[in-house]
Parts: C-alpha cells; structure tokens; sequence
C-alpha cells in the first residue's frame, strides 16, 4: 500500500451541503505537488464527520453555503479531533459575515470550545510566512466583486490550542477562488492557490 505524507479530507455532515468546490481539492492537490516534496495522495477522500476515521486525517476541509447542525456524533468527533491535535480548514462558501453558514456554524464553534475561542488572528502570523510570504490574508476575487456581504476581509479567525491553530476559519470563499481546473493555472500571472499550500504546510507542522 502507498505510504502518503499528505491526503485531502473533506468532511461531510448531515445538514447543509458540504459538497461545494468540486475542482478545489485536485487544483490544491496539484501545487502540493509542484511546490513541494511531500508525497500527495491524488485523490480527494470522502469522510463523514460522524465517522471516527476522520480522527486519523492529517488536515481536513469543511465548507457550505447553507444552515449547519451538528449531529451529536458529529460535534462529538469535531471537538475530539482539534481538541487531539487535529488541523480544520472551514470556508464559508457565501462570503457572508452574517449568513446562514457563518452563524450556525460559529454558534457550534461556540457550543464545543466556548463563544470567545474564535479570535481574529494577526497578519503577522506564522501561516502567512511558513512557505510563501504573504502579508495577510490574500483577497478573492468574490470579495472585490461584491458578492455575499460586499466586504474584503482584512483576516482569517482561528481557534487556538496550545499555541496551535487548530480550526482556521475563512469568509473570503477560498473553495470557490480556487475551483478551477489545475491546467488552467498557467493563465494566471501569480498562482492564487499558494496560500492553500501555506495552509497545509502549517497544519502538517511547518
């Protein structure tokens, strides 16, 4: 059997609709690939929250658009996993500070770990500069079109444990910035999935 230093996890849960972004994953995939030397499973791994092999993942990715209700094996499982260790990307697919997504699922950030553990973090922290260097958070293009709440958001929130990130929360819609064909990449002046490798190097221990 192939031994992976990194697989893509993509959480399902019961409620909303996590099947956003179908191109995202092999797109980040790929410039794991280019960019570094870690050996990448190419294939997108399917894994429900409820189940106790997401406990295993290295890195997993949760997204919606629409109303989030953790079944209690889900909750369960979630706070298990960071509280264990584990690394959550979660992106709000509607861009929208005060949308379905981003309140129902920041009221169950606030049931699992206590409504102050998401915090703002700053731009000089270690996710913008383990790989590539960036001065923040890099802007979407669904942000500077207008879509969802008509804002650029200037930062990313967290939860942190022992100093770590260990749920890094977007409402810029990254999943939907970088859902393109990786082929396509060549067109781009500057690549704009780098900063999903910074993400993953950082929650692989970079």
């Amino acid at each position: 059997m192939a031994h992976y230093d990194f697989y893509f996890t993509r959480l399902t849960y019961e409620s909303g609709d996590w099947d956003v972004d179908i191109r995202m994953p092999s797109n980040v995939l790929n410039s794991l690939v280019e960019y570094t030397t870690l050996r990448v499973d190419p294939a997108e791994r399917l894994v429900a929250l409820s189940d106790p092999k997401m406990l295993e993942a290295p890195f997993c990715y949760l997204a919606g658009h629409k109303l989030v209700q953790f079944t209690p094996s889900e909750r369960r499982n979630f706070e298990r996993y960071v509280k264990g260790g584990g690394f959550v990307f979660v992106d709000d697919c509607n861009h929208d500070i005060d949308g379905l997504f981003a309140k129902s699922f920041e009221a169950e950030l606030a049931r699992m770990f206590g409504p102050k553990a998401l915090k703002k973090i700053p731009n000089t922290h270690p996710l913008y500069s383990c790989f590539f260097k960036f001065d923040g958070p890099p802007n979407t293009a669904v942000e500077l079109n207008g879509w969802g709440d008509d804002l650029v958001h200037e930062y990313l929130r967290a939860i942190e444990i022992d100093g770590r990130v260990r749920v890094l929360y977007s409402n810029k819609d990254y999943g939907c910035e970088w859902d393109y064909d990786f082929r396509n990449k060549r067109w781009l002046a500057v690549d704009n999935t780098r900063f999903a490798v910074n993400i993953i190097q950082y929650a692989l221990g970079a």
